[in-house]
């Protein structure tokens, strides 16, 4: 049985010695180099989310906590507790924020897109890039502007810029139109002109053939477009944090800022927050990989 077990060691130390050479050896040195500097940081925002503060506050660092302990956590959601963040209110207010973003931008910068790839008329180009030189404008600087702008429309229709979810939406939607109103309408140029034609004499009116034929093909981009939308309102701090005064009224980011910049630091809380928000997001990203991946390549390709 000895004789086997070396037999078979020798045969692995063999075939290791074949097949890898130095090329080899130095890319998956690179490869599990890069690996570790992204895994590496989540595992360590889930482990710190259930270490005591003994043990995350410690001058030697705890890579492995000692049990699950599940105080952090408790802070967050169990109104019992002397802490208590409220912190499910905050992931209300930002799934009302993000859903509704993602479902209008990828409704309207279907229809636009459709219309500046399919449909001829002057200038059509030039309100595309047009478009796009908006989305290169960074949030910080269109803010100011943005704020007054929704301030005096809300005095003039009276309704309260401040704590009010609808608005924040509104403003999302300069941020996430643009790009989606680029990727979708790269996305259109790149389905054949003929079957849409071929729909038309077969009897369907524009909007059979957008409803039945061009939309069903468009599906992977149509996804792509709204997580990536959903990604923005999902993780958006700075208007939220001009628009919202309300602590009921606070997303996730900012109730996490919040709980950062308490007097009494509890970084295990942040860590436990920082987790709730980010798993979600992980979970439709690797859920719709597949739809990803195909609409982000595809909608790279101009037509």
């Amino acid at each position: 049985m000895g004789t086997a077990t070396q037999h078979k060691n020798k045969n692995i130390l063999e075939y290791t010695a074949q097949h890898l050479n130095w090329k080899r050896f130095i890319f998956l040195m690179l490869l599990f180099a890069f690996l570790a500097f992204i895994i590496f940081p989540f595992y360590w925002m889930v482990s710190s989310s259930f270490k005591t503060r003994a043990e995350i506050g410690g001058r030697e660092p705890v890579y492995i906590p000692s049990s699950l302990n599940l105080e952090a956590y408790r802070e967050l959601f169990d109104p019992n507790q002397p802490n208590f963040q409220n912190f499910g209110r905050a992931i209300l207010n930002s799934l009302i924020i993000a859903v509704p973003t993602a479902l209008i931008t990828v409704t309207f910068s279907a229809l636009g897109a459709y219309a500046i790839a399919r449909l001829h008329f002057w200038g059509k180009n030039g309100m595309l890039n047009g478009i796009l030189l908006i989305y290169l404008f960074p949030g910080v600087l269109i803010i100011i502007p943005l704020f007054a702008m929704l301030a005096r429309l809300g005095t003039m229709l009276g309704f309260n810029v401040q704590d009010n979810l609808g608005v924040l939406v509104f403003t999302y939607l300069a941020q996430t139109l643009p790009v989606g109103l680029y990727m979708l309408t790269n996305y259109f140029r790149t389905i054949p002109d003929e079957i849409e034609q071929a729909g038309l004499i077969d009897g369907c009116s524009r909007f059979g053939v957008i409803w039945r034929i061009t939309m069903p093909l468009a599906v992977p981009a149509l996804i792509s477009v709204g997580i990536y939308t959903f990604m923005i309102a999902w993780n958006e701090f700075l208007y939220a944090f001009v628009f919202l005064n309300d602590r009921a009224m606070f997303t996730m980011p900012i109730s996490i800022n919040t709980i950062f910049n308490d007097p009494s630091p509890r970084p295990h809380v942040v860590m436990a927050a920082a987790t709730i928000m980010t798993i979600p997001v992980m979970i439709l990203f690797l859920s719709m990989e597949r739809y990803l991946a195909e609409g982000l390549s595809a909608g790279g390709v101009k037509g």
